[in-house]
């Protein structure tokens, strides 16, 4: 989700439009309404996807698909500053969007088998036709189900080494999960070591009741990026072995990353030590 209420960016004309109609959800799941319909919008190059509204849910480089091209979508991919990208490591991924996370770690990230969980079966159909995501294989599997649902689900305890949690709907005010049991669930599907990745919406009173779950979920080893300029937020949570790392070998990392991905890391490490109490001389969570 990228644009709210006066952050970042303003709707473009839409240029389609998938709509599978309603689908009537059991109380208690991500959500109890109809289906949303999915469209799209284009300019300067950028291909966007909304949910009938012009709220954007992601973006794709026409002549870059690979490219993650948010800002904030950059930043949930903060696992690789903290784990090492090898054969058998599983990342989860909860809201599909554009797929943007999933190809990415698809190029560059061979080794690794990614699970994305979506609900909106248009959402899907979108990833795969207007956004290039690849077709499920050994490496990557699309599953339509209920975010929560998967969480709690005990085939998935302790599976996953990476979380990558970015679930809005229609009105993109504020995850539509945020519960502390759904954090707790969360933590139960990593292993340890094991890092979780949260798109939160700084600009909304959901963000201190995302926050304050997610810090008691993860027994307050949270870290944040700085809010980027369309007001989202990246939360970074971990699981495992206490960690400590100086400075310049993160910033080392993260420009290792960069080289091998083209993903724009070079900010991270200051804007982690920056917005984060207690670390000026070294990462230590």
């Amino acid at each position: 989700m990228a644009l709210v209420r006066g952050c970042g960016y303003f709707g473009m004309p839409v240029i389609g439009l998938i709509s599978l109609g309603f689908m009537e959800m059991p109380i208690g799941k991500s959500t109890n309404i109809a289906t949303e319909a999915v469209t799209f919008s284009e300019s300067g190059g950028i291909r966007y996807l909304h949910f009938g509204s012009d709220l954007i849910q992601g973006a794709m480089r026409l002549n870059d698909p690979d490219e993650i091209y948010l800002d904030y979508n950059q930043q949930m991919m903060a696992w690789l500053l903290f784990l090492e990208s090898r054969p058998g490591l599983q990342v989860a991924q909860l809201g599909l969007g554009t797929g943007a996370l999933a190809k990415f770690q698809y190029r560059y990230c061979p080794a690794v088998k990614t699970t994305a969980i979506e609900l909106n079966p248009a959402v899907i159909i979108a990833a795969r036709t207007m956004f290039y995501l690849p077709d499920d294989d050994r490496r990557l599997q699309v599953k339509q189900i209920d975010a929560l649902e998967f969480v709690l689900a005990s085939a998935n305890a302790e599976q996953y080494d990476a979380l990558q949690v970015d679930l809005y709907d229609v009105a993109a005010e504020g995850p539509v999960l945020s519960s502390l049991e759904f954090y707790r669930a969360c933590y139960g599907v990593l292993r340890s070591p094991g890092v979780m990745t949260v798109n939160l919406f700084s600009q909304h009173s959901s963000f201190k009741r995302n926050l304050k779950n997610i810090c008691r979920a993860f027994h307050d080893r949270v870290l944040l990026f700085p809010e980027s300029h369309d007001c989202n937020a990246v939360a970074i949570a971990f699981k495992g072995p206490h960690i400590y790392a100086e400075w310049k070998s993160i910033k080392k990392r993260a420009q290792l990353i960069q080289e091998k991905t083209g993903l724009v890391t070079s900010a991270w490490a200051k804007g982690l030590r920056n917005a984060n109490a207690r670390q000026e001389l070294a990462l230590e969570i």
